[in-house]
């Protein structure tokens, strides 16, 4: 089930899918903008916002796992190490 929380006053929505079979339920927060945007695409595939959002992060985990970490730890993908 897929659930879009509306703040009052505008801002930020909530949106966060809670799993019937493992019993996890996982927040995550984006901008009104990018919600509504992921919501037309949502609609316009006839999917579901949780089905875009995971596909969108399988299509792009490889450019994200080569952004650097703020605390430059190993494994994070930088090269050279933390910035000095």
């Amino acid at each position: 089930m897929v659930v879009s929380n509306f703040p009052p006053g505008g801002g930020s929505r909530t949106l966060f899918r809670m799993a019937t079979s493992d019993k996890r339920k996982q927040s995550l927060y984006f901008p009104e903008e990018m919600l509504k945007e992921i919501g037309a695409e949502a609609t316009r595939q006839d999917r579901s916002l949780s089905w875009i959002v995971q596909k969108a992060w399988k299509a792009a985990r490889k450019e994200i796992m080569n952004i650097p970490s703020v605390d430059g730890l190993p494994g994070d993908g930088e090269k050279d190490g933390p910035a000095k």
